[in-house]
């Protein structure tokens, strides 16, 4: 441990050599930390950002905060009206939207077919019957709206197409994946339902950046109910938005302890999540850190370098140093304290950035990925942990030069001797 007295007088020495030094110099260093600190930060914040932006695209626009779906060996959820009034009765519970689904082929140009050998312009999906109005509510799917126009409650016979769904906006050749060709609003399609054949008019195409909503079609659920023959009003999805502040876990366990989970599986929107996009997550944390771990070896050399040629240059004062009484301890700390000063005042400059500047601007203005809309993920005790190895990294780099200097012989120093 180093002594109080060395330590008081290393940490005169560092400002005192911090104050006479270059400014410029001073400023380029302490520029090299915070690009580092952002490094460290910005590049995992980016790459995790792009999967949250993705889970959290799933959450405003799919399950909402809280979803429940039908159990695995059922095609709806059984006392669905029940299961909605317990739902209903929660405090903390906003809004809900109910989801008819039923898989089904959709089949274009079918009047114009000039040949039964043609290969048919059909596409298999599943089609959701819901309330337009409590929908939009929640999911604000009206917005991803990119030709014609979202149905309204009274839009029997109309169906709105995911884009994927049409090969204009998902222009693949894939013997396991069918798209429709040359549909647009007022395109007329016939879907099949249960083995029954329904003639509908294409409203709109929507396309959003989760999946599951661009792979589904969409109808009114009056109609739709009638259709798949669902008159017992069982349902097949419910989701739930809930209050600000409220706990999606909270109400999952509530709806539990309701026994809503003896006839749907019940699950926050994390529970949801599938578990590929858990394992990007992790994945992309770890190539982040790895790549902030290049910067840091970076930062590491440069302030070696900075710190050994500066004792170089003094090295002369150096040696009149010590040959007035001061230790070579003392003087090691200064580079110590040199050290400190910079990865610091990098970090703090550096916090600000992350928090003040980059955070709200990439969540007021996600990056446009294709399948997210990409934030940055900068949790503060992770920061916090990033900043203290930037300054315990900077520190050794700083201390060895410094003693390697240090131990030269005095006399040896003074006069420029090797």
């Amino acid at each position: 441990m180093f002594s109080p007295l060395n330590t008081k007088i290393g940490l005169f020495l560092a400002i005192r050599q911090i104050r006479r030094s270059s400014k410029w110099t001073t400023s380029l260093i302490i520029f090299v930390m915070i690009l580092t600190f952002l490094n460290l930060v910005v590049v995992s914040g980016v790459l995790v950002g792009l999967i949250q932006g993705a889970v959290d695209g799933r959450r405003a626009y799919y399950t909402s905060d809280v979803i429940i779906s039908s159990l695995n060996n059922k095609s709806y959820i059984e006392n669905s009206p029940n299961v909605i009034s317990i739902l209903k009765s929660l405090p903390q519970v906003e809004n809900v939207s109910a989801r008819y689904m039923q898989s089904a082929t959709i089949e274009a140009n079918y009047k114009t077919k000039t040949n039964a050998n043609d290969k048919p312009n059909i596409a298999g999906t599943n089609i959701a019957g819901i309330d337009p109005i409590a929908e939009d509510k929640i999911t604000g799917i009206s917005k991803f709206m990119v030709e014609g126009s979202f149905l309204e409650p009274g839009d029997y016979d109309q169906i709105v197409l995911g884009a994927f769904l049409d090969k204009k906006y998902l222009p693949i050749d894939n013997p396991g994946f069918s798209a429709l060709n040359n549909v647009f609003p007022g395109t007329k399609v016939r879907i099949t339902v249960n083995g029954i054949q329904h003639e509908v008019t294409v409203k709109g195409i929507l396309k959003s950046k989760v999946d599951e909503t661009s792979m589904r079609a969409f109808m009114v659920d009056t109609q739709f109910r009638n259709m798949i023959g669902r008159n017992d009003y069982n349902v097949s999805e419910i989701v739930a938005k809930l209050k600000p502040g409220a706990d999606p876990i909270v109400v999952r366990d509530l709806l539990i302890e309701s026994g809503v989970d003896k006839v749907a599986k019940v699950q926050t929107y994390a529970d949801a999540e599938p578990k590929f996009i858990k394992d990007m997550i992790d994945t992309f944390a770890l190539l982040g850190n790895l790549l902030s771990s290049i910067g840091l070896v970076v930062a590491s050399i440069t302030i070696f370098i900075v710190i050994f040629i500066n004792a170089i240059t003094r090295r002369k004062f150096i040696g009149i140093l010590k040959g007035i009484g001061i230790s070579g301890e003392a003087i090691e700390i200064s580079y110590i304290f040199q050290s400190i000063f910079y990865a610091f005042t990098g970090s703090i400059v550096g916090l600000l950035v992350v928090y003040i500047v980059l955070e709200p601007a990439l969540r007021a203005h996600p990056i446009d990925f294709p399948f997210s809309d990409g934030i940055m993920v900068a949790p503060l005790a992770g920061t916090l942990l990033r900043m203290g190895l930037l300054i315990v990294a900077t520190l050794i780099a700083g201390y060895i030069p410094a003693r390697m200097i240090v131990r030269k012989n005095t006399l040896d120093s003074i006069l420029g001797r090797k």
